[in-house]
């Protein structure tokens, strides 16, 4: 199923980039990125109220609060920069360069999970950065 899971993230986030930058006009690109989080924030809450799952929130260990704030916090960021990014540039530039994170995110999961590389991951990862660097010079 992850992979269902996977193309539909991709599919959205497609829709997201071109939405955001039809959007994004005259929008000042900080209130944009706050408008969306509001959105997004009814959005999750209502499916977690949706499935009843509202009460597992006491069950969420110290660490996980952490790293999901963490993570909270990287994410703002990225919304932040991928709208100024928006606002300024075309999409057609901004997602490859975006779409990197696929790249980094491979490099931190080796460094800080522990996760294996194989030559597939490693050609992949090069084949990405290749393409995004001929999608945006």
């Amino acid at each position: 199923m992850w992979i269902l899971y996977a193309a539909l993230s991709a599919l959205f986030a497609a829709l997201t980039s071109i939405l955001a930058k039809i959007g994004i006009e005259k929008v000042n690109s900080n209130l944009a990125t706050a408008i969306r989080t509001v959105v997004v924030l009814v959005m999750a809450w209502g499916i977690v109220f949706f499935t009843g799952k509202q009460n597992e929130v006491q069950e969420i260990t110290r660490k996980s609060w952490a790293f999901l704030a963490m993570s909270g916090v990287a994410t703002g960021l990225s919304w932040l920069f991928y709208y100024k990014a928006l606002q300024t540039g075309d999409v057609s530039k901004v997602v490859p360069v975006d779409k990197f994170s696929v790249v980094i995110s491979m490099a931190l999961a080796f460094v800080f999970l522990g996760e294996s590389v194989k030559a597939k991951t490693v050609a992949g990862g090069l084949f990405i950065t290749i393409g995004t660097l001929i999608l945006v010079l």
